[in-house]
């Protein structure tokens, strides 16, 4: 429903009608595009310096960084405070960075030369112009417009000076800014709250296995020390010994195969940090032999390289393409022995109690850190009967689906909130609400 008296055609496809007294003219006349300083700068003189990983997709900043002029007057983009930068980069664009430069040391700064500076006239409120710049009316034609390829494509400065924008009165914009702060917090608030739960019934997720596979069903169940400081007491009937015994690692094949025999190939983004494998994907044996890791329907696998392990990649393989698959030369291979469970298997090595001390042995540096197979052949576990963990996985199943749904409703909600954030700036920019008289968010 249309919030003002009149409204009129703006001549931009993407905007439509607009309030008949809101002004309808390209941003270049409105606002400076990447500017020079305001003021002369000393090379001494020490500002604010944003990388952009400093800058928010919710219009935050972290202001903790500083350098000298001198250091960053060539090779780094200028801004002042009260000037509105958005990312031009994919996928920083696509995903909002963006912000209104407030708070800057000496009202100066330098960041990214992957950012777009607009330094509004008089006649534009800065916010204002930041919310119009977050609106999918924004967003999606310069996406339209990006030039490069892959992960290097960029809006053109050349869109941003001939987007075609509906300017409000002053007054206006600053009602519309008002109100768009306060009913984009209130909204925020709730995506955090939602965020803090998802965060709960992860931690309930990872208890319930915890618990499943070290101390089993029985609350009431004898307890003996295992002498592990990982496991603490576990039920006196389990067997405590080291995984080797258990399981036979990184084994070949069972049986003899064809080069020309089709099996599954298994990347490390076919396996998901819940259990799932994607077996869409099937090679010829032969073009596997080399360079790549093999595994059995019924083994267990885990990622061992970093941030994979941590994520908790891995999976019990079944249903492979003749029972045979081959992946990354990043996965361990664990094949269990006769009275253990591949799916218990699979639920230990998710456990906090495993993945701890995993990490704390990861070998390498950065983002090559790898968990030794050693580690995991001389884990120490507690190993129930085989009945027993036949039970304990029939009761994670049913426990973990649980949780997992609530996690995926509290992710929809928060899909909801994100959209109805969306439309709520737009709504307001493009003026299909009135927000002089609209009922302000408490």
């Amino acid at each position: 429903m249309k919030a003002y008296a009149q409204y009129k055609a703006s001549g931009a496809a993407w905007l439509g009608e607009v309030p008949k007294h809101w002004a309808v003219e390209r941003l270049r006349f409105r606002a400076k595009l990447n500017p020079g300083a305001s003021r002369p700068l000393l090379d001494t003189e020490v500002v604010s310096f944003l990388p952009m990983d400093a800058i928010g997709d919710d219009g935050e900043l972290a202001l903790e960084q500083f350098r000298s002029v001198g250091d960053v007057s060539s090779g780094y983009t200028y801004f002042e405070d009260g000037d509105v930068a958005m990312a031009k980069i994919t996928p920083c664009y696509e995903n909002g960075k963006g912000a209104v430069m407030r708070g800057l040391r000496g009202g100066v700064g330098f960041g990214t030369t992957e950012l777009i500076v607009m330094r509004p006239q008089d006649v534009v409120v800065p916010r204002w112009l930041y919310y119009l710049t977050m609106c999918d009316v924004f967003r999606v034609p310069g996406e339209a417009m990006m030039l490069g390829a892959g992960g290097q494509k960029r809006v053109p400065d050349l869109f941003v000076k001939d987007y075609y924008a509906a300017f409000p009165p002053l007054s206006e914009q600053e009602a519309i800014a008002d109100y768009l702060h306060a009913e984009t917090a209130r909204i925020d608030n709730l995506i955090r709250e939602k965020e803090g739960l998802i965060g709960l019934l992860h931690e309930w997720r990872h208890s319930t296995i915890a618990t499943a596979v070290t101390k089993g069903l029985t609350p009431e169940a004898s307890l003996r020390p295992s002498g592990d400081p990982w496991l603490g007491d576990v039920p006196e009937h389990w067997t405590v010994s080291r995984l080797r015994f258990h399981a036979a690692f990184n084994p070949g094949p069972s049986r003899i195969l064809r080069c020309d025999e089709s099996v599954s190939f298994v990347p490390m983004e076919a396996i998901g940090e819940d259990g799932t494998v994607d077996l869409s994907r099937s090679r010829l044996a032969g073009d596997l032999a080399s360079g790549y890791t093999y595994f059995e329907d019924g083994d267990v696998v885990l990622a061992k390289i970093t941030p994979c392990f941590e994520n908790g990649k891995g999976a019990v393989m079944r249903g492979l393409r003749g029972g045979v698959g081959f992946g990354t030369t990043e996965l361990i291979v664990i094949r269990p022995s006769e009275g253990l469970v591949a799916e218990w298997l699979y639920y230990l090595t998710m456990c906090r109690g495993f993945r701890a001390p995993g990490e704390a042995m990861m070998l390498g540096a950065g983002g090559q850190k790898r968990v030794p197979d050693l580690f995991v052949k001389d884990y120490i576990a507690a190993v129930p009967p085989t009945h027993e963990q036949h039970l304990v996985v029939a009761y994670l199943g049913v426990a973990l689906k649980h949780i997992d749904e609530l996690v995926q409703h509290a992710k929809a909600e928060i899909d909801l909130l994100k959209e109805l954030r969306t439309a709520t700036i737009a709504d307001a920019v493009l003026g299909r609400i009135d927000v002089r008289t609209a009922k302000q968010p408490h």
